[in-house]
């Protein structure tokens, strides 16, 4: 009986090792419905390539425009939002959308590009090159708008920004100098920091012009992105105040909210940002 034990042991122990050896073929991970494409700025010359997803419904409904998501930093934030954005699209709790990752220009080093595109100023602080935010932003205006709209089946009049950190700024920068681009406005952890706050320069110079605005504007900060707690600079302060002198424009148009995330710094802040943001703005 002992014998009999001892082979049965013997017998699943290597039942069980065969079963964990078994591989069918190691393949790379990819994203359902998504594609990766390339565009070149016509003033730079410069490569960049755009991650774009498709909702689950896209091929079903042939009639049926939707509306866009754009993000930067692409290679970070378009599988975050693509995972965030899943279960309440697919619960019908949230309105679908495509997805748009702008990424980084080919062939640039450590964070060249996203530093350039995102700063709206030249600033001599940096020994990266600084202030392309306007040229960025005529490339995704002019280039990315056309062929996404050239391509896919979207609402022109629903299109949403999603930003973190310098992208933070630069879709503040945006909002300021050219509001009607997107509809909605997600601004994660805003560098409002950048050259001594030359975002509250600007913002100051619209505020005595501004006409008629027609956006939603979320902001989302870190409870510990302060100098008191873990941050270089202050930026739960900035962006609160960045909120107040939005909301002082008096655009009855305009809705703006923000959030402080309990807990949060720099680095955690964003996932909470893109799915709160997004209830916001696409919730149902």
């Amino acid at each position: 009986m002992k014998y009999l034990l001892l082979i049965l042991l013997v017998f699943n122990m290597c039942c069980s090792q065969q079963v964990f050896a078994v591989k069918s073929g190691d393949k790379p991970f990819y994203i359902p419905r998504s594609l990766v494409t390339e565009l070149i700025d016509p003033i730079s010359k410069r490569t960049y390539p755009i991650f774009i997803k498709l909702p689950k419904s896209y091929e079903k409904n042939k009639d049926r425009r939707y509306p866009v998501i754009y993000l930067t930093d692409a290679n970070y934030a378009f599988q975050l939002v693509s995972g965030a954005t899943r279960y309440p699209m697919n619960a019908n709790k949230m309105a679908e959308a495509i997805i748009v990752g702008i990424s980084y220009a080919k062939g640039s080093k450590r964070d060249n590009s996203r530093v350039r595109d995102y700063t709206p100023t030249l600033s001599n602080a940096w020994q990266q090159q600084t202030g392309g935010a306007q040229q960025h932003m005529e490339f995704i205006e002019n280039i990315i708008f056309k062929y996404i709209s050239k391509n896919y089946r979207t609402d022109i009049n629903n299109r949403t920004f999603i930003g973190n950190s310098l992208g933070g700024l630069f879709g503040s920068y945006v909002s300021l100098t050219k509001p009607h681009l997107f509809k909605n406005y997600i601004l994660g952890s805003p560098s409002y920091w950048f050259d001594n706050q030359v975002i509250f320069r600007l913002e100051a110079e619209v505020a005595k012009k501004v006409t008629q605005i027609n956006a939603n504007v979320f902001i989302s900060i870190g409870e510990r992105e302060s100098k008191d707690l873990e941050s270089l600079y202050e930026m739960v302060n900035d962006a609160k105040r960045f909120y107040k002198k939005m909301l002082n424009w008096r655009q009855p148009n305009l809705k703006a909210k923000i959030l402080i995330i309990s807990e949060a710094n720099h680095q955690t802040a964003f996932p909470t940002t893109v799915i709160q943001g997004l209830h916001w703005i696409l919730g149902k």
